[in-house]
């Protein structure tokens, strides 16, 4: 199995999670083709303003979608990782509002728009479980901008902490409890709406409270409950529950 191969066996399991798809289905998504590109740490995959007739699958590393100001700075909207398919909802949309970054030295597979419609065109049961994908990165969108809002920065940096576990647990990069997050304090900043300094007590608070041990390249959990707590965290919006019964299998 190549690297482009294995990206689209993560991101078929995703899609698992919630849609259930025929053998003929799991072999229509394997069948997409893709051009593997290695990208280093910090460099635009995708730039605001775009025209992009390709989506972005990460196969190793983490890339971050982001919007910029005038003045340089950058929010960071969402994490992508192995098996992440960055800007699905790219093949209906294809202006970027939003970039991509490699956040960590990146493997990604850019694979054409035209070949990801004729799929969703040729098996509507895989059109519908790409929908359901978008669908996810929307609800994951909602909470982190409940949370830039509404929740101090410690809560927020719990809360972030608590949902990458999880969904490095479900793409087999460690389990809930230690994980590898190779971001660094200043993208961890642009993440939660805060400065370095600022994200930097917010951990040191965590450690403290003996929540959390964290360093450059890994994160480990040592009260998952007591963290869980300070994040007011709750998986319902990760949406892992199998989607495709509330619409008859389609």
């Amino acid at each position: 199995m190549n690297d482009h191969q294995a990206g689209l066996k993560r991101f078929l399991s995703r899609l698992l999670l919630r849609s259930s798809l025929s053998v003929d289905e799991q072999r229509a998504v394997m069948s997409l083709p893709g051009k593997v590109i290695d990208t280093p740490a910090h460099r635009d995959i995708v730039e605001p303003g775009d025209i992009i007739h390709d989506a972005t699958l990460v196969i190793d590393g983490i890339a971050g979608r982001f919007d910029q100001l005038a003045d340089g700075h950058r929010q960071i909207t969402a994490l992508h990782l192995p098996g992440d398919m960055c800007d699905l909802h790219s093949v209906a949309v294809p202006h970027a509002g939003w970039g991509i970054e490699s956040l960590s030295p990146t493997r990604i597979s850019s694979i054409p728009h035209e070949a990801i419609r004729k799929v969703a065109v040729d098996y509507p049961g895989v059109g519908f479980a790409f929908w359901r994908d978008t669908v996810v990165d929307g609800s994951v969108l909602a909470k982190w901008l409940s949370a830039l809002g509404r929740r101090s920065a410690k809560s927020r940096l719990a809360h972030l902490i608590c949902e990458m576990g999880i969904r490095l647990e479900l793409n087999g990069q460690g389990d809930r409890r230690a994980f590898p997050l190779p971001l660094t304090q200043s993208q961890l900043g642009d993440v939660l709406g805060v400065t370095p300094v600022h994200l930097n007590r917010s951990l040191q608070a965590l450690r403290q409270d003996e929540l959390v041990a964290m360093n450059a390249r890994e994160v480990r959990i040592i009260d998952r409950e007591g963290l869980e707590h300070v994040a007011e965290f709750d998986p319902e919006y990760l949406l892992l529950d199998r989607q495709d019964k509330y619409t008859g299998g389609l």
